[in-house]
């Protein structure tokens, strides 16, 4: 496997390049290009609810942060206790003591703490100046549009008003943490929505977004990653842990598995149907979204009878052969284990020596 991945910046459509890499969409391109042509100064930040254990799916964001890092922009990152305490995750004492260690993962799997503020949200959603604006920002939105942001939030749960408030404070939050740009996964999209719509009321200009994609949940193809529910693989996470859980990993021959062929309606809650099941290969979206972006090479190690080894230089590469029959899938899942092992073992003993 090649040596991690490091870019020197060379000119804006570079820079652009290295930002939209595993995107999305940007929202909008031309602004996206602009800050792309002078990045010096530039913010961006993500909030991340200091909930759960810290897992590959959350670390999308965090890989594009290193990329952003790369490209020149300073990086924000909201462990947003008081998000975290609207949506009942513990006391605020619990949940700050698990913001502490999240931070030292972040830092363990990557991010440059010389290019990173973190920052808790009590440090200052708690201000009379953001809690006024917080005020004019109800004000200024209706409960039709306050409902539909909260969904991500809400999920299967009695819907509470400590629900509306919370989309309302992740948009307030790009205005008092001075940021320039807005990343998130796919899920975020209806809140950057809101504070394009609303910060400008406030006076302020309408955020640059960046989405990224979500990551299914590791068994099943469905949904997204989640420590709540179902498989994910974490910092924290033994060679023989993530070995396991990749082996049990969804993984057909596709990078587009079609629902319709690959589920029944008994794999499905009640009246659900497979064609209304969004269905991903998620051990593909792993190479995609975690181990191509860190490494330069990946090497799948096979008995000669099989082919022998063979190295891939980029994911299109990786997948073209999955397409085409030449490299099986439990090949594949042996190899992303081994990746992923290697990854997650940087941070790993990182956090060994911090404890």
């Amino acid at each position: 496997m090649g040596i991690i991945r490091r870019i020197v910046m060379s000119d804006a459509e570079e820079a652009f390049e290295l930002m939209t890499n595993n995107t999305v969409e940007a929202v909008t391109e031309s602004e996206l290009r602009e800050l792309a042509a002078d990045p010096e100064g530039k913010r961006a930040y993500v909030g991340y609810e200091p909930s759960g254990v810290l897992h590959l799916g959350h670390m999308v964001t965090a890989t594009k942060l290193m990329e952003l890092q790369e490209a020149g922009f300073e990086v924000v990152v909201l462990l947003a206790d008081i998000h975290a305490s609207l949506n009942d995750k513990g006391t605020l004492e619990e949940i700050r003591e698990i913001a502490e260690r999240m931070q030292e993962k972040f830092v363990a799997f990557g991010l440059d703490p010389e290019q990173t503020e973190f920052l808790l949200g009590s440090e200052f959603q708690l201000d009379d100046e953001y809690v006024l604006d917080q005020h004019e920002f109800c004000v200024e939105t209706s409960m039709n549009r306050a409902n539909r942001s909260m969904g991500e939030i809400a999920g299967d749960d009695a819907e509470r008003v400590s629900h509306a408030v919370y989309p309302l404070m992740q948009a307030l939050d790009i205005k008092h943490l001075d940021v320039d740009l807005a990343v998130g996964g796919m899920e975020q999209r209806k809140v950057h929505m809101l504070a394009r719509d609303v910060l400008p009321k406030l006076g302020e200009p309408a955020p640059t977004c960046l989405h990224t994609p979500l990551i299914a949940d590791l068994e099943t193809g469905i949904g997204k990653m989640s420590s709540s529910d179902g498989v994910t693989i974490s910092i924290e996470d033994s060679t023989m842990d993530i070995a396991a859980k990749v082996d049990k990993g969804f993984c057909p021959p596709t990078a587009d598995p079609d629902p319709e062929e690959q589920l029944s309606s008994d794999d499905l809650p009640d009246g659900v149907e497979p064609a209304d099941v969004e269905l991903e290969n998620p051990v593909l979206q792993l190479f995609e979204f975690h181990v191509f972006p860190r490494f330069n090479t990946v090497t799948v190690e096979r008995d000669e009878r099989f082919g022998g080894d063979v190295t891939f230089d980029s994911y299109d590469a990786l997948e073209a052969a999955v397409e085409s029959g030449n490299l099986h899938p439990e090949d594949c899942k042996a190899a992303l284990a081994d990746a992923l092992d290697r990854l997650v073992e940087l941070g790993r003993r990182k956090l060994a020596i911090a404890d």
